[in-house]
């Protein structure tokens, strides 16, 4: 039982609920006392990234004055920590029934900028005090996200000869693309920056879900919050928010503007790709099949990013084997 290893003492009455869990192999528990309330995290696997860099990341963040979850306790050794309970209103929820759209992404958009002011350290202490690396968004990193659709989407599509026929042909066309890249990897960059990762706590936004934060491309969390995959926004929409973004930003975006663009739609279908692959692996390996649905959704958000002639070479590749009928399928 996950509870028995909370040590919780002093308590008369509390109530324990299990919240539904996310993507990840992490368990969520609320527990209320006296009105009170604190979240449980129970992770066994992937157990150091889920806890002990969830909580130094979160620390990192409070202590450059962005609202992260408040670590109370903790017990590595039993795969549990006690944490701050944001509640349940995530900003999904608040644009679901919002008229105004663009109000509420224009303060997403105002943290996201205040949480790119903070100067990014590659060291951090963690909580059991020994030295986290906080890892640059090489090549490397960007090759092994975009490889998740190459290793499990393309399998459950198309058959072994024609996988093996055009895996290389993509990557290598990717790689161009990753190399052309602009800015440099000097952000800090929360990897999951969107809608079901921010809620609304009082008067405040708190961001959730930091444990995959990385230093990296500027444009990268705006792709996150933009071209998200959860949640259909408009291609109206989805301009004003990067414009309002170009407009608050610092100097030298909007001097070069294309370059930044540039930067945008390729991590736009990389993170894209990632995506196919990654609910593509939670269908085939986690028996999860509910992210199968927003697959073709994210085919979309790829097309829509793929029309420059930047991406010629890797659309012509996908065309010719990925049919529109294939991209459509949510059942395999």
């Amino acid at each position: 039982m996950v509870l028995e290893n909370v040590k919780i003492t002093n308590l008369m009455q509390f109530k324990i609920q299990p919240i539904k869990n996310d993507a990840s192999f992490r368990k969520f528990y609320r527990i209320n006392l006296n009105k009170n309330s604190k979240i449980i995290v129970f992770a066994e696997k992937e157990k150091y990234k889920n806890l002990i860099v969830y909580c130094t990341i979160n620390n990192f963040l409070r202590n450059n004055k962005i609202l992260a979850p408040k670590l109370f306790e903790h017990n590595y050794t039993k795969s549990v920590i006690i944490i701050e309970d944001f509640g349940d209103l995530t900003f999904n929820k608040i644009l679901s029934v919002k008229k105004d759209k663009l109000i509420i992404y224009k303060k997403l958009v105002d943290l996201l900028l205040k949480i790119q002011k903070i100067r990014p350290k590659e060291k951090l202490r963690t909580i059991s005090s020994q030295l986290y690396v906080i890892n640059k968004y090489s090549m490397k990193y960007l090759h092994q996200e975009s490889d998740l659709f190459l290793n499990w989407y393309l399998p459950m599509v198309l058959n072994q000869k024609k996988v093996f026929s055009i895996k290389l042909r993509i990557k290598k066309s990717l790689s161009k693309l990753y190399k052309k890249l602009n800015f440099p990897n000097t952000c800090f960059v929360h990897r999951d920056y969107h809608v079901l990762n921010l809620m609304k706590v009082g008067r405040k936004i708190g961001v959730i879900d930091s444990q995959d934060a990385i230093i990296g491309n500027p444009t990268y969390d705006l792709v996150s919050l933009i071209d998200d995959v959860r949640i259909k926004t408009s291609q109206k929409l989805k301009n004003q928010i990067y414009m309002y973004y170009l407009k608050k930003a610092p100097r030298i975006y909007k001097v070069k503007s294309e370059k930044f663009l540039e930067d945008f739609n390729v991590l736009s279908v990389q993170r894209s790709l990632k995506i196919i692959g990654i609910f593509s692996r939670l269908f085939k390996r986690d028996k999860k099949n509910k992210y199968l649905k927003m697959i073709p959704y994210a085919w979309k958000l790829l097309e829509m990013r793929m029309r420059s002639e930047t991406f010629s070479e890797l659309k012509e590749i996908l065309d010719k084997n990925i049919s529109k009928k294939i991209r459509k399928k949510i059942i395999y």
